[in-house]
């Protein structure tokens, strides 16, 4: 069976002078995994414009070939709709890809030489940023500290962030610089963490005391960011992102700036990705003055949705838990928003007609956001919301049908699963971590999925986070069966989160997500058929071979 666009306007303005309907792409002689349930499977596909014309046999859809159809022959390779990431920081990746990276560092002798090497690169007076350390896995689980950055790095100002983004590194020189000292007062929603015997600070920030620091750091040129953001559009198309969702989680001037940067690649036909900018929840006055509302913007970029903070992290034992961290008894993470505020805030943007997504990691910010997204709907009324809870990592029994009920999206990026599946019984013991990453139990509750990375905390590489998801293969080699195996779920509904569920969690399944007549075609083209049951083992092998956005090919070539 073939489908056709019914649309008359589509179907004449693509017809030839004999009166049969020309393409401007076609594929053919492929594996076309469609995402739409009434075919699932084809060979063959035709683009006109910037739209799918027609999915369906070879034959059928060289029909549509024309004297400028350009045709590629995909000789049996997989194809998928294009890859949607609903959680990344695209200008902190396209800024860490020109920064110091200490995440795989063995140990702190190669830490420090790193360090040392890229301190030569830096003109004097530049600060140095990223790192993107793992001290579970450089430094056996122990928390670094200035005293040994200053080792390496005595002089320059620094902010050495953890990879996960909620704990940063600083040398003395640097806590000198911000008059941190042991009389400072740890903010609201932040931990200067100090030493237990003399209570000076240790050089790590955790959560919102980062901006103790923060706001001594000279802000980008409009130069550097847009380089940035250009360098991390060429790591997305490179791995298959076709559109995403961009937490920023920048200051209100650097959202601003931004926005002005993705407009004007806009403008000038650079962008190769769809943008869906969010906003700071702290902000939303900021778009109801002006009368944005959720969606606004065009096919390449919108704005008009939200991100919030309700918790840190659990790799910088600060996600907010309802027992106390077997790592640090005497805490229980932290609350980076009070609930009151968090509701107070949720409930009015969800009234100004804004879409709301907030980070919450542990336990109890998942149980309190499922308060505060239930008490929004209840003041403002029955509504399709689409209200998200940004990483879902942690979750009580209880708390998978709650999902369900109030109508939250789990979005979710799997590969936090096997990198914090190393350390992560550390903090919270088997118990804890058996309903942790829970993939599986939310799809049998019937609670939404959309997948994503969170890059640069984790890999860009969609194709890494479902083979994460369907294998739960710890990074460390110490579960070849899956880590909490139970909650592995298949490759189909993987994809399904990477399309179907990211377009849907930002209200764009009616034009995304799947390749049906009429959707925009945004497509993949693999190097292995990751849907045949052969490949499971080989699924983070897997490249990307072409990448189609809106029709136009801007990753390979044709074959």
């Amino acid at each position: 069976m073939i489908y056709i666009f019914v649309a008359a306007s589509l179907l004449s303005a693509a017809s030839t002078s004999s009166g049969a309907a020309a393409a401007d792409l076609v594929l053919t002689g492929g594996k076309i995994w469609t995402a739409d349930p009434r075919q699932p499977e084809a060979e063959a596909l035709a683009v006109w414009q910037d739209r799918v014309l027609a999915v369906g046999a070879d034959k059928q859809i060289e029909a549509l070939v024309g004297p400028g159809t350009r045709v590629i022959h995909l000789a049996g390779r997989r194809v998928v709709p294009g890859f949607s990431d609903s959680h990344v920081h695209l200008l902190a990746g396209g800024l860490q890809l020109s920064s110091v990276d200490l995440k795989d560092a063995r140990d702190e002798a190669e830490l420090g030489a790193r360090l040392r090497q890229f301190n030569r690169k830096l003109p004097p007076g530049r600060w140095m940023l990223g790192g993107n350390w793992d001290h579970d896995r450089t430094l056996a689980g122990n928390l670094p500290t200035a005293a040994l950055l200053d080792r390496y790095l005595p002089d320059r100002p620094c902010l050495l962030r953890r990879y996960d983004g909620h704990m940063a590194l600083v040398n003395s020189r640097t806590l000198q610089l911000a008059n941190i000292t042991a009389a400072t007062a740890d903010p609201p929603g932040g931990v200067i963490v100090r030493d237990p015997d003399t209570g000076e600070p240790t050089g790590l920030l955790r959560d919102t005391a980062m901006g103790l620091v923060d706001d001594l750091i000279p802000p980008l040129t409009d130069d550097e960011l847009a380089a940035a953001v250009e360098a991390a559009l060429d790591a997305a198309r490179r791995v298959g992102i076709t559109s995403l969702d961009d937490m920023a989680g920048l200051s209100a001037d650097e959202q601003r700036r931004l926005l002005r940067c993705y407009q004007r690649l806009a403008a000038d036909d650079k962008l190769t990705a769809r943008i869906h900018l969010r906003w700071p929840l702290a902000a939303w006055q900021e778009l109801a003055d002006v009368g944005v509302q959720r969606g606004f913007g065009g096919p390449w970029l919108t704005i008009g949705g939200l991100k919030g903070f309700c918790d840190g992290s659990l790799g910088s034992s600060t996600a907010r838990m309802f027992q106390p961290y077997l790592n640090e008894p005497q805490s229980t993470g932290v609350f980076v928003t009070s609930p009151q505020r968090l509701e107070e805030w949720v409930t009015s943007a969800d009234r100004a007609g804004l879409a709301v997504a907030v980070h919450a990691i542990g336990d109890r910010a998942n149980s309190t956001m499922l308060d505060v997204f239930a008490a929004a709907g209840q003041a403002n009324g029955p509504r399709d919301r689409r209200f998200r809870i940004e990483h879902a990592q942690h979750v009580r029994s209880e708390d998978f049908e709650r999902f369900a009920t109030v109508g939250v999206i789990a979005s979710m990026q799997p590969y936090h699963v096997i990198d914090d599946g190393r350390w992560a019984e550390q903090r919270l013991g088997p118990e804890r971590c058996a309903s942790s990453y829970a993939f599986r139990s939310f799809l049998d509750h019937g609670v939404r999925l959309a997948f994503g990375s969170d890059w640069p905390v984790a890999p860009l590489n969609p194709l890494l986070g479902i083979d994460a998801a369907v294998n739960r293969r710890t990074l460390d080699d110490a579960h070849p069966e899956g880590w909490f195996a139970a909650q592995r779920i298949t490759v189909t509904e993987a994809l399904e989160a990477y399309t179907v569920g990211s377009a849907y969690a930002v209200r764009r399944e009616h034009e995304l997500g799947s390749l049906s007549p009429g959707k925009l075609a945004d497509l993949v083209v693999l190097s292995r058929d990751i849907l045949d049951q052969a490949e499971r083992d080989r699924l983070a092998d897997t490249t990307v071979e072409l990448t189609v956005v809106g029709g136009r090919v801007v990753l390979g070539l044709a074959p």
